[in-house]
């Protein structure tokens, strides 16, 4: 173990997680004084990147909402990699092939007051998901086995207490960096670094709060930083802010404590995430008839156990992220087209977010000599996508993107691949004799993508 962790994007749910299951079910459990109005429930909010654009849900009965999710994708990488891996992406695992990046099957149980939402993970993301989680490598029972099929389990309840209560415990998505974990759900089909290498989910409790019918208080306690298990014996601690005083407007903060370093229990990090999104054109009589922005920015550090926040030393180096993420996107002929131009940028000495290279089969967990995560080993990476949808139902979207990605230090997968000939060799991650891994530090790619949600 290098005594580093990795934020897998799995990806992480973003705003669909903080609409879909609080209006499903406090609907449900306001349904016997419906004039009780329900929190964000004044507006139409569509539009938001990171929140699905579907306005029925065809599978909905009086106990269950059912949802059926398939994100299918064909990727060509410019690299042209011989073992068509592609490295750092939480998106996509391979190149030149047609592929089931997710098929989920689940939906949100609702019962008078109690609430519980499943949705499975078959797929790419059943395997790229568990790869990027460190914590599984502590103690017994395989966790990354037992979770795998899994991206949402949780059950809970609803108090009917002012504006409601939400306490659920189990797999939740997390809001950190404003995409969802799932395709269907955003503007773009790659996010940004500050999306992609930040949680995807939360092992733990979490509690949601509306103080008012426009804001959201929430906070966690959970295993991790996107972690099955827990990396050493403290919990992580986090709370979002998500208020929307407009229709057109949503601010969102995100902030997270915990001790996320396996076998450096010393060590610490904090994290920042911070969104907004504005919808600054509507009319649906133009054939331009949306236009909307987001920017997101994440600051955040780890410090003691050899680490220091501050610019540090040659003997506690500091280990620091900052990122932004800036996307533009236009909706045309009432919503049937999309063009969305966007990117960002990333500092992570130490490469402690930085998504690892699947080298010779390494892990978050096993680490690789061939991409080091010292202390204060630099990282800055920057990218930029043009996107295209196509969108003939609002249950459907085909999806064309182009993304241009670039780092300071050999990552992505170059013509030779990071697979040695004949395929892994020995232990996860480790060195094989008189081969190395073709890195390069840019790439391109093109995009197909079929997203369907129902």
């Amino acid at each position: 173990m290098r005594g580093i962790v990795f934020g897998m994007k799995i990806r992480a749910l973003s705003i669909a997680a903080v609409l879909a299951p609080t209006l499903a079910f406090a609907q449900a459990d306001t349904a016997k004084s419906a004039a009780k109005p329900v929190p964000f429930d004044w507006a139409d909010w569509t539009w938001l990147n990171g929140n699905a654009r579907t306005k029925d849900s065809p599978l909905d009965t009086k106990y269950f909402t059912g949802e059926f999710r398939l994100d299918a994708s064909y990727i060509y990488d410019f690299n042209n990699p011989k073992d068509h891996t592609l490295a750092g992406s939480s998106e996509s695992g391979r190149t030149m092939e047609f592929h089931v990046q997710q098929l989920g099957i689940g939906g949100d149980f609702h019962v008078d007051h109690v609430r519980g939402r499943l949705m499975t993970q078959f797929g790419m993301y059943s395997t790229m998901t568990p790869h990027n989680d460190a914590s599984t490598a502590r103690g017994q029972w395989n966790l990354d086995n037992a979770y795998r099929y899994i991206s949402e389990a949780y059950g809970g309840y609803h108090f009917d207490h002012g504006n409601g209560i939400n306490v659920d415990a189990g797999i939740f998505m997390s809001y950190v960096g404003l995409f969802s974990y799932y395709n269907f759900d955003n503007w773009a089909y790659q996010p940004s670094y500050v999306s992609s290498n930040t949680p995807w989910f939360f092992n733990g409790v979490r509690i949601q709060t509306f103080p008012s019918q426009k804001l959201k208080l929430e906070y966690w306690l959970v295993n991790g930083w996107q972690s099955y298990g827990m990396f050493n014996s403290t919990p992580g601690l986090g709370i979002q802010v998500l208020w929307r005083p407009k229709a057109a407007v949503s601010l969102l903060s995100n902030d997270y404590w915990g001790y996320d370093t396996p076998g450096n229990s010393a060590r610490m990090r904090v994290h920042t995430d911070n969104s907004l999104e504005l919808k600054y054109f509507d009319d649906s009589a133009r054939t331009l008839s949306k236009a909307a922005f987001s920017i997101t920015v994440d600051a955040g550090c780890e410090n003691g156990g050899g680490v220091s926040c501050s610019s540090g030393t040659a003997a506690n180096p500091g280990q620091y992220f900052l990122g932004f993420m800036v996307y533009n996107r236009l909706w045309f002929s009432k919503d049937k087209y999309g063009l969305t131009i966007g990117g960002g940028a990333i500092n992570n000495p130490g490469r402690y977010l930085v998504l690892l290279p699947p080298i010779n089969g390494a892990t978050a967990a096993s680490g690789t000599p061939y991409f080091s995560a010292n202390p204060g080993d630099p990282y800055h990476a920057f990218d930029a996508s043009l996107t295209f949808d196509f969108m003939p139902s609002q249950f459907c979207t085909m999806r064309f993107e182009y993304n241009y990605r670039a780092a300071s230090v050999p990552y992505f997968a170059g013509p030779g691949g990071v697979t040695p000939p004949g395929g892994n060799t020995g232990a996860p991650g480790s060195t094989v004799s008189g081969w190395t891994p073709d890195l390069r530090k840019a790439e391109n790619r093109l995009y197909v993508a079929m997203l369907v949600k129902l």
